[in-house]
C-alpha cells in the first residue's frame, strides 16, 4: 500500500557554515523551520526540491522532508528533523549538557 503523502519543506546544510537552512515560499533561505515553504502535493513537492537544487553554490545536500502543520506553520515530523532544527552537534545541549570534565 502506498505511503500517505505528508507536507514536505525543503531542507539542506548551507555550504559555508554548515548550518541546517529551509527554503522559503520567496526562495531564499532560512534557519527556521517555521519559516520553510511547505508542499501539501506531490507536484508541489517535486518543484520544491527542483528549486532547492538550483542553489549548488549555496546549499549542499538538498532533500525533502515531512513536515506537519501546527499553529498554521511547519512543524519537524521525524525525530530527526526535530533535532537538525537544533543546530550543530557541536553545540553542547541534550546528553552533551549533561557530562562534566573530570
Amino acid at each position: 500500500m502506498a505511503r500517505k503523502f505528508l507536507p514536505q519543506v525543503a531542507t539542506a546544510n548551507d555550504l559555508f557554515e554548515g548550518d541546517v537552512i529551509y527554503l522559503t515560499a520567496d526562495n531564499t533561505w532560512t534557519r527556521e523551520h517555521a519559516e520553510a515553504a511547505v508542499a501539501e502535493t506531490p507536484e508541489a513537492a517535486e518543484a520544491l526540491l527542483k528549486a532547492a537544487e538550483a542553489f549548488p553554490l549555496q546549499v549542499v545536500g538538498p532533500y525533502l522532508a515531512d513536515a506537519q502543520i501546527v499553529d498554521g506553520r511547519p512543524a519537524p515530523v521525524h525525530f530527526r528533523e526535530d533535532f537538525r532544527t537544533r543546530g550543530p552537534s557541536n553545540y553542547f545541549h541534550g546528553k552533551q549538557a549533561e557530562k562534566t570534565e573530570a
